[in-house]
């Protein structure tokens, strides 16, 4: 079959452009078997990183048809069939209402493909988000082994007396590492990372999977001052916006977005609501809940971003806003709870529980195998 691969090409601090190839593919052709013959048939100056095309160093990560993938794992026949579904599901629903659907936050992605004229399907590679480009697919991605640097991203012993064997761990106790372990730091989560493209303070979701990973470790000695660390305003856990993608998009389901969640818990048992309004914006949010099934507005406000009348600042601070809701009529004047509050409450409380069991549990120290 006959794909055209529109790459968009740049060289450093310059305009990008669309560059058109056309050849003749299999189906089961990876993304970098095809850019493999780009450039070994038809342009010897094309750029992009490559490695071990086996799905491990993570070298080859780019934007496939607005998302970041990697180009040895994706192939052309299933890469063909996401985009014909999107085309589906856009096809379903009204034309401006699919629009909004369907294009997502980045430019683009996700957006329905364009069926040209000659019927050849047509695939678009582009660089990776986040970091500033290098030379065509191939970017700068300093600042993404920084802010990994800046977690302290290494078990630490220092605190322990060196024994005479190795650290030991129970099965149990390895078993927390898998999934943030599968990391290969290919930098797709952090290419699509919202949080970090308004703030560039934000360490980045593959950095707090990695920070996770020794918060989780039991032979580490650090543990409260990583989690200190990791709880200051908005270049650690609480800049996450929380939009999923890194988990959608991460090749190894690493899930960098639930570990960010771990962390916030650890520091929800060690803090009050009173620490941050970070803290107690979690905490007022899981009581309003639990109190009435979902969130009554009129305390949330208060209790937040006024700390319950203690921040004057915070309450002055939601006078134009009130204002402006009352006007216009948006402002609930009284608040209903839920016809399910108490299976809501029941449910929390459970959660609640178990993880009370669990960290009692974990206190206790397992004889190591």
């Amino acid at each position: 079959m006959q794909v055209r691969f529109k790459v968009v090409r740049q060289n450093q601090n310059s305009s990008p452009r669309i560059q058109t190839y056309t050849l003749e593919v299999e189906p089961g052709n990876t993304i970098l078997d095809c850019l493999n013959r780009i450039k070994w048939e038809q342009d010897g100056t094309l750029a992009f990183r490559k490695n071990c095309r086996n799905t491990i160093c993570g070298s080859c990560s780019m934007r496939i048809d607005g998302r970041s993938a990697l180009a040895c794992k994706e192939n052309v026949g299933s890469e063909l069939a996401r985009l014909q579904q999107i085309a589906n599901q856009a096809a379903q629903v009204p034309a401006q209402e699919g629009q909004d659907a369907l294009l997502k936050n980045k430019g683009g992605q996700d957006a329905p493909p364009r069926t040209p004229a000659d019927g050849i399907p047509e695939i678009t590679i582009a660089p990776m988000g986040n970091m500033p480009v290098v030379k065509d697919l191939v970017v700068d991605m300093a600042s993404f082994w920084d802010n990994l640097q800046a977690v302290d991203p290494y078990v630490s012993t220092g605190a322990r007396q060196v024994p005479e064997r190795e650290f030991l761990q129970t099965p149990e106790e390895r078993a927390q590492l898998n999934q943030t372990g599968n990391c290969i730091l290919c930098g797709a989560c952090y290419s699509e990372c919202n949080a970090r493209e308004v703030n560039p303070q934000f360490v980045g979701p593959h950095a707090l999977a990695k920070a996770y990973r020794m918060v989780a470790d039991s032979r580490d000695g650090q543990t409260e001052s990583r989690l200190e660390q990791y709880n200051q305003g908005t270049a650690g856990v609480w800049g996450c916006t929380r939009c999923y993608y890194c988990n959608a998009v991460c090749p190894m389901e690493v899930a960098p977005m639930d570990q960010i969640g771990k962390i916030k818990q650890e520091i929800l048992e060690r803090k009050t609501a009173q620490d941050s309004r970070q803290i107690r914006h979690r905490k007022v949010l899981i009581n309003l809940v639990k109190e009435g099934g979902w969130i009554d507005e009129r305390k949330f406000g208060l209790q937040v971003v006024g700390n319950s009348f203690r921040d004057i600042k915070g309450l002055a601070s939601l006078g134009p806003l009130g204002l402006r809701m009352l006007a216009k009529r948006k402002f609930p004047l009284s608040f209903e709870p839920s016809e399910g509050a108490a299976v809501v409450r029941s449910l929390i409380e459970s959660v609640q529980s178990l993880e009370q069991q669990s960290a009692q549990e974990s206190q206790e120290t397992p004889e190591k195998l």
